[in-house]
C-alpha cells in the first residue's frame, strides 16, 4: 500500500511539474492570451485606420470637392481669379 502511495505522490508531483513548469504549462497559456488580446487591439486600431482610408480615398475618387480641398490645403493651389489671403498671428 506504502509503494503504490509513493508512486502515485511522485505521478502527481510529475504532472504537477509538468502543468505549471514544463512546456506548455499554465504560465506560457496565460502569456499567449495577453499577446492575442494585445494583437487584437493592434488589429482594431489598423481596421479602423483602414476604414477611414478607404473613406478617403472614395471620397477622393467620387467627389470633386474632397480633390479641391486638398489641393488647397497641401499644395497651396489657388482657382484662377480667386484672392488668397493669409492671416498671420502676432507674436508676442
Amino acid at each position: 500500500m506504502r509503494l503504490v502511495m509513493l508512486i502515485l505522490l511522485s505521478l502527481f508531483l510529475a504532472l504537477q511539474y509538468r502543468l505549471w513548469l514544463g512546456k506548455n504549462s499554465v504560465p506560457d497559456y496565460w502569456r499567449l492570451q495577453q499577446e492575442v488580446t494585445r494583437q487584437q487591439e493592434t488589429n482594431e486600431r489598423l481596421r479602423q485606420r483602414n476604414q477611414l482610408l478607404a473613406a478617403d480615398i472614395a471620397d477622393l475618387r467620387d467627389g470633386e470637392e474632397a480633390l479641391e480641398e486638398r489641393a488647397r490645403n497641401e499644395l497651396g493651389l489657388i482657382k484662377q481669379r480667386e484672392t488668397f489671403f493669409r492671416i498671420v498671428p502676432v507674436k508676442n
